[in-house]
């Protein structure tokens, strides 16, 4: 009899390196050897396009670099029309950094046998909350105490600001988890259904008669299946670039 095995076993967290220090759990997870993986990818990919020389890019640029340039040029024109102000492309490095970083994990769990990192809620949760709190720190920094003009919008009255505010409020507040859920669930949905598909094509395998050549409708169906999964890892990295362009706008320029 063959075991069943649960869709959501692939985002168990294993500990590989058990290191506990009393009540301080510091082991190395599958999870941790993935973070790892993505930051080493990341700076192999963007070492591989310069010299060795000058570390100036090439001037006929490979393959490798054409599609970089595309991505800096996608990028740099999403910060240029979201973000307002003379120094918008201060924060060209930032969202441009954040978009590899998120396309990198969701990219590299779509390999067989490897971990998907953005199909935990804390993890993306931990990522949304630390650049909401930046563009708040940038927010005070710049606007000092009309930072708080962001719960109030000009024109309203004093009768209907004890209605707006709460409500600005507690929309503001739910901006990082907007962020996060958006990444967590779309990850994590695309994935248990190509679990569940290949899970259906392995059962048929060992299925008698005709059912053994059932398993190619499900095989068939993992390749477009597949391929909308690549387009939505990518969609997503660029969908949180965005966001987190419009919330620096808002901060910025106070809308």
């Amino acid at each position: 009899m063959n075991k069943i095995y649960s869709p959501l076993e692939q985002f168990e967290i294993l500990p590989l390196f058990p290191i506990n220090l009393g009540f301080l759990d510091l082991s190395i997870t599958n999870q941790t050897i993935m973070l790892f993986l993505v930051l080493f990818f990341l700076i192999t990919y963007f070492n591989s396009l310069l010299k060795i020389s000058d570390s100036t890019l090439f001037l006929i640029p490979t393959r490798l670099q054409s599609v970089i340039e595309f991505i800096f040029n996608m990028i740099l024109g999403m910060v240029l029309d979201n973000i307002g102000g003379k120094n918008n492309k201060f924060f060209f490095p930032l969202v441009l950094s954040i978009f590899f970083f998120i396309a990198f994990m969701n990219l590299i769990g779509l390999i067989p046998y490897s971990y998907t990192v953005t199909s935990h809620f804390i993890v993306t949760l931990a990522l949304s909350l630390s650049i909401f709190i930046g563009i708040n720190i940038i927010c005070i920094r710049t606007h000092k105490l009309e930072f708080f003009s962001l719960f109030l919008p000009s024109g309203t009255s004093v009768a209907l600001s004890f209605l707006l505010v709460p409500v600005e409020l507690i929309s503001y507040i739910f901006k990082p988890l907007s962020l996060a859920i958006r990444l967590f669930c779309n990850m994590m949905a695309g994935h248990t259904l190509l679990k569940v598909f290949a899970g259906f094509a392995w059962s048929l395998m060992s299925a008698p008669g005709i059912f053994f050549f059932m398993q190619y409708i499900p095989l068939l169906i993992l390749i477009p299946l597949f391929g909308l999964e690549l387009g939505v890892a990518l969609i997503q990295a660029f969908v949180f670039s965005l966001l987190t362009c419009i919330y620096l706008n808002d901060a910025i320029n106070l809308h």
